[in-house]
């Protein structure tokens, strides 16, 4: 849960769930920024809600609290040093897993596919009991090794660009894996987290001190002054990767709806993913008229989960909306 934000003091930057920008920059600039922020974030949750419909439930963790506790125990280097490497492992798997269906289209019919598999046993004999087994093959391999050299570019580097390919693959693989199992559950997640956005924006710094202070790829960032600059541009918008995953997993609950319907249509799921646009675009137009920090969720929320509730209101769907409960296994809902 990112915020908006204009810092006037110092660096005088700018950010939408966490967007951190300069307003030195020229117009074109920051258009463009924040529409690249636009379409990064819209990639993983179209893409991610497609494939959800095919996964089992995971489960999710909040950074943003903990982080800030921990700035005021340790030191900042410290603990951006502890992010790296966590993220380094984290950021290789989530990032080979995202690349493995491309590597599998791409892959030459006549290169051997070897079959490997790891595997960790604990005791002998009749008391053997496993604790990894782990099966995969030579794509697989190919992948995690594109994966580690983007790893090691982002921990030498921290260049904006190895920061965006670990993001999305993480908001990707959260709106893939992460699943609600109710329409219900829903709303009062995305209603509590929705509280939980503006009181941290409004209400203290702990959203601003931590999309600011940390390095870690918890958020997606694009410069402003790319066009002046290049690649070598420094002066960041930003959109937290939470603003994205949160309303992504509600996205791909209602596309699951769809298919339970049975109807050969995708309307709530088109329906939230454009009220989806309409509300980050809102959150950017807010941030940039009045130069003030935002909470993203208190513009996504409203739309996300207002527009498909009206539209099955209008059509007749709200209470077959409200009983739907998927259950949550490793079958695919489709195949």
């Amino acid at each position: 849960m990112a915020d908006v934000e204009q810092n006037a003091a110092g660096n005088g930057s700018d950010a939408v769930n966490g967007t951190a920008v300069r307003f030195v920059s020229s117009a074109e600039g920051t258009a463009l920024a924040y529409g690249s922020l636009l379409l990064m974030a819209l990639l993983p949750i179209f893409f991610g809600a497609l494939k959800s419909v095919g996964c089992s439930k995971s489960k999710v963790n909040s950074l943003s609290y903990g982080l800030c506790k921990l700035q005021s125990i340790f030191s900042q280097e410290y603990i951006n040093l502890l992010l790296s490497m966590y993220f380094f492992v984290l950021g290789i798997l989530a990032l080979s897993h995202t690349m493995s269906p491309f590597m599998c289209r791409v892959f030459p019919a006549n290169v051997p596919n070897k079959q490997y598999q790891l595997l960790f046993t604990q005791g002998s004999g009749e008391s053997k009991e496993e604790i990894v087994n782990y099966e995969f093959d030579t794509k697989d391999l190919i992948c995690l090794v594109i994966s580690s050299v983007v790893g090691v570019w982002y921990v030498l580097k921290k260049h904006w660009i190895a920061n965006n390919l670990f993001g999305l693959a993480f908001a990707l693989n959260g709106v893939e894996l992460l699943h609600l199992n109710n329409v219900s559950t829903g709303c009062i997640l995305l209603g509590g987290l929705f509280v939980y956005d503006v009181f941290w924006v409004f209400g203290t710094n702990v959203m601003v001190t931590v999309a600011k202070s940390f390095e870690a790829p918890i958020k997606l960032v694009f410069p402003q002054d790319l066009l002046e600059k290049g690649l070598d541009a420094r002066n960041f918008a930003m959109l937290g990767l939470g603003d994205i995953v949160i309303p992504g997993i509600f996205i791909a609950l209602l596309l699951r709806f769809d298919v339970s319907l049975k109807k050969n249509t995708r309307t709530y799921f088109y329906t939230s993913f454009l009220a989806y646009i309409f509300g980050l675009g809102l959150t950017i137009f807010v941030m940039h008229t009045f130069k003030h920090a935002q909470p993203a969720l208190l513009y996504l929320v409203p739309a996300c989960v207002g527009f498909p509730v009206l539209l099955a209101l209008f059509k007749g769907d709200l209470t077959e909306m409200f009983r739907f409960v998927i259950r949550l296994t490793t079958e695919p809902l489709v195949r």
